[in-house]
């Protein structure tokens, strides 16, 4: 009963964001608030919420200080020469930006962190699409599944959790995994370039020198994650290059040129520090953004100037996220996740037992979609990994084979770095999951199928 109810639960909230009857906060809470009452555990109800807050609490406080750490570092102009780099390839073709934006979510994600690469791929991106009436969608679909593939390195989480529930060394799991992860990775980018092709079609193609009359003619666009938005202009005359052309306003007061260096300097020691996990991640994204707005800000008026540029996207995921601790922690104390797993490991025939690798690659979809990489690296993996010694299949082979799911994992509802790819994007997490979960599951076969030619599952 319980394991119908928890697909019942999934299956309600998938459909109802989908359809956009109901925002994703509103749905992450109502929606396991009433199965849960269907389940007949309506009065501890408040402990499962609690429990579900108290676990993500630590994310939730990452986000907020990363969201207004890296949102600083876009306004004082840190990544402008990223963004000019990028632009110098994409120029004002379709299918170069939708291409750029798969290689820039690639580079960026060799952090380990999601919500990293969402904020800087997404702000260096975004004035782009909507200057050329680009879909949204393919943006964040593309830079998720980027991710996803790269989200795979020992330090980025799922395979450090695969090594340490199955007992082995991340290095054995990921290093013979590297062929296949870049069959993965290389499907992202010929993916972006059909799907740029399409965009081409569809909007045509603007030549650099179109774009700026247009700009002259209208606005210059401000910063992506900054606040501002776009702001009139008037027209400037003189040479028009490709350097002209740029995705962040170069003039807007909040650059800092003589303190670029500094940002530069504090944004590598916060990343080598978090990788290096001398201090657990949230509270070095506190003392980021505490030190570089004391720094870069001095006045008062100017910090809270930056605190209020980026309190729309700070209370969007942020409240995102202690709304799925509810889902989550609905999904755990009722006991439903558990009873969804053990039905689908033993709904698992016989004759599967020497294929258990292949079997736990194609479970790795669904299971790290519908619960957390914790649920099911955890409770999970350990059950296939001894289903498949029983057969003969390595235990290390089952930890490879179970990394393959991140693609999809990554626009999880469960994940709350999402939230700050399609907040920032400005796009419906409805009209994200129906782009993104077909190319995804695609993506994760492809690493998959590539992983069984190779012969290292």
């Amino acid at each position: 009963m319980l394991t119908l109810l928890g697909f019942a639960m999934i299956a309600t909230f998938l459909v109802l964001i989908m359809l956009k009857k109901m925002s994703p906060i509103a749905a992450l809470v109502l929606i396991p608030a009433l199965f849960c009452v269907l389940v007949g555990k309506g009065a501890e109800l408040g402990d499962y919420v609690i429990d579900g807050v108290s676990s993500l609490a630590p994310t939730a406080a990452m986000l907020m200080f990363a969201i207004v750490y890296f949102g600083v570092m876009i306004d004082v102009g840190l990544f402008d020469p990223v963004v000019r780099a990028i632009l110098r390839f994409c120029k004002a073709d379709p299918m170069r930006i939708v291409v750029g934006t798969a290689l820039l979510a690639a580079i960026v994600s060799l952090d380990g962190d999601g919500s990293t690469t969402f904020m800087i791929t997404v702000s260096a991106m975004y004035p782009l699409y909507k200057r050329l009436k680009m879909s949204l969608v393919v943006m964040t679909g593309i830079a998720a599944m980027a991710n996803g593939v790269m989200n795979t390195l020992p330090w980025g989480g799922p395979t450090a959790r695969a090594a340490t529930a199955l007992k082995v060394d991340a290095t054995d799991i990921f290093v013979p995994m590297i062929p296949a992860l870049a069959v993965g990775l290389l499907f992202v980018l010929v993916l972006a370039y059909v799907l740029g092709l399409r965009e081409r079609r569809r909007v045509g193609t603007l030549t650099l020198d179109e774009v700026l009359v247009e700009e002259k003619e209208t606005v210059l666009v401000g910063a992506g994650a900054g606040g501002g938005g776009t702001e009139p202009r008037p027209a400037t005359g003189g040479t028009a290059g490709t350097d002209d052309f740029q995705g962040l306003d170069p003039h807007r007061p909040t650059l800092r040129p003589k303190l670029y260096w500094f940002n530069a300097l504090l944004t590598v020691t916060l990343l080598t520090a978090m990788i290096m996990e001398l201090l657990p991640i949230p509270v070095l994204f506190l003392l980021g953004a505490a030190l570089a707005l004391t720094v870069n800000f001095p006045h008062m008026p100017d910090q809270k100037a930056r605190i209020a540029a980026h309190a729309d996207n700070v209370l969007n995921v942020s409240g995102m996220v202690f709304a799925a601790a509810v889902f989550t922690g609905v999904l755990t104390g009722t006991g439903m996740v558990d009873h969804m797993a053990d039905w689908l490991v033993g709904a698992i025939p016989d004759a599967m037992g020497p294929h258990m690798a292949l079997v736990t690659g194609v479970l790795s979809l669904p299971l790290t979609y519908f619960m957390s990489n914790d649920g099911f690296y955890f409770g999970v993996l350990p059950v296939l990994a001894e289903a498949g010694q029983a057969h003969g299949v390595s235990t290390l082979e089952i930890a490879r084979a179970s990394i393959v799911g991140q693609p999809l994992h990554m626009s999880s509802p469960l994940v709350p770095a999402v939230y700050v790819l399609v907040g920032m994007a400005k796009v419906e997490f409805g009209d994200h999951t129906r782009f993104v979960v077909k190319w995804a599951a695609l993506t994760c076969l492809a690493v998959l199928g590539s992983a069984v030619l190779f012969g290292i599952v």
